[in-house]
Formats: C-alpha cells, sequence, structure tokens
C-alpha cells in the first residue's frame, strides 16, 4: 500500500465531503454542491495553524483528519491540539490508515509545542471508541454538544 498523508488540495475538496457523507451519523448536513465553503474551512484552519489531513491510497482520499490548534487558558495556557472530522473510507479501515493518521496528528502537534491531544467519538461508534483506545487515547471524560441550528 503506498500512503502519502499531507493538507488537503482545493481538487480534492470533493471527495473529502464524500468520505464524511460516507459515514456520517447526520445524514442530509452536508452539501456536495458548496465545495467552495468547505475550502474556504481549509484556508481558515490554516491560518490558525492547524490543518485538514487526507491519507491517499494509490493516488485516491481514503481518509482525512482535521487538527485544530489552540491555547487553552489551564495548563499555564498552554497550546493544545484537538482532532475532528477522523474519517477512513469504509473499505479501508483496519489497514493502518487510521493509526497513521493519529502519528501524524501527534507529530503535527508536538511541532507545535502542543501539551495534549483530544477527540470526541459519537456515542455509537464503538469500534472508534477502541481504536482510539488501542493508540493510547484514555477515555476520560464524558463529551456535550448543543445544535444551534436547526
Amino acid at each position: 500500500m503506498d500512503l502519502v498523508l499531507r493538507g488537503i488540495q482545493r481538487d480534492e475538496v470533493g471527495a473529502a465531503v464524500a468520505l464524511i457523507e460516507e459515514s456520517t451519523l447526520t445524514p442530509g448536513v452536508e452539501d456536495p454542491e458548496r465545495l467552495d465553503l468547505y475550502w474556504e474551512a481549509v484556508l481558515e484552519l490554516r491560518r490558525r495553524d492547524g490543518e485538514l489531513v487526507v491519507a491517499l491510497v494509490d493516488g485516491e482520499v481514503v481518509g482525512m483528519c482535521q487538527i485544530i490548534i489552540f491555547r487553552h487558558f489551564q495548563h499555564t495556557a498552554g497550546w493544545c491540539c484537538e482532532l475532528e472530522t477522523v474519517y477512513v473510507r469504509s473499505d479501508r479501515r483496519s489497514g493502518g490508515i487510521g493509526g497513521a493518521m493519529l502519528d501524524f496528528a501527534e507529530g503535527f502537534a508536538r511541532a507545535r509545542g502542543c501539551y495534549r491531544v483530544q477527540l470526541t467519538s459519537r456515542n455509537p461508534r464503538l469500534d472508534a471508541h477502541r481504536f482510539y483506545v488501542n493508540h493510547g487515547y484514555e477515555q476520560n471524560s464524558q463529551g456535550f454538544k448543543k445544535l444551534l441550528v436547526d
């Protein structure tokens, strides 16, 4: 397997949105007709020292992970890394792609002086929870979300 991990390019945005649509727990939320908005989000992420990493196998987008870097008020105002939008295409799971993306994200965070990497995973995603625990993540918090739009 020829795996490449790097920041997303503009012409890969549609494939990344399709990847989300394949696995989402909230179907109908994404709008593949509005790729310009997704690209604007990538540019904003980069302005804030983050990245949307894609996993490519033979040049095809098969995984993605959004890396958000922010400064905490706690931990003596230390830098923190949040992982969001972690997806591996269903036919490519259990092949090391997800682990490679986590390693990439952790290296990215370390290079920026982050003291911690954190993420949330939806309650029904039990396989994902096992995956994160197997990669050294500790399930030590309960997450809460509140939608502000209908």
